[in-house]
């Protein structure tokens, strides 16, 4: 009896393959854990890469409609005294932000060209990963542009 177990040891010792006799099981389990655990994190990595973009996308849309809300609050006091089309500077902010605070943002900055016929709104937001956590917290930045224009029949800017 110990004979015959002594010669299926060394069968398997000699025959055993690359590991100098030990047996290769459970090494495909290693490498598909591996594999995918890997595979996880590039799932999470796309979607969590997605969800910035679109939130980036969101940021530039409320950006560009509170430079169109700030756009319109007219001075109409320089109007009557012939100085020309410009807006309300004192008014601008104020429109942007209550449009911005429906969506639980605010101007980060607010810029006039133009001699005061174009507003430029700049807003930020964090994006919080779904998957990454804390670990991908990034900072978002959308900006937006409006010009004053006039005109019965042609948009005028001058």
């Amino acid at each position: 009896m110990a004979r015959g177990r002594a010669v299926r040891r060394f069968r398997r010792a000699r025959l055993g393959g690359p590991f100098g006799g030990r047996s290769d099981r459970g090494a495909v389990s290693i490498f598909v854990g591996l594999c995918a655990g890997g595979l996880v994190l590039v799932i999470a990595l796309v979607v969590d890469a997605g969800g910035k973009l679109r939130l980036a996308e969101r940021v530039d849309s409320y950006a560009q409609e509170a430079a169109r809300v700030g756009g319109q609050q007219l001075d109409e006091a320089a109007l009557l005294q012939g100085q020309g089309y410009k807006v309300q500077r004192a008014y601008v902010e104020e429109a942007a932000n209550s449009y911005l605070r429906l969506y639980g943002l605010s101007a980060y900055r607010v810029e006039f060209l133009d001699d005061g016929a174009t507003v430029v709104i700049t807003v930020r937001a964090e994006y919080h990963p779904v998957l990454l956590g804390d670990l991908a917290i990034r900072k978002v930045t959308g900006k937006g542009r409006a010009t004053l224009v006039h005109g019965v029949k042609e948009a005028e800017t001058d």
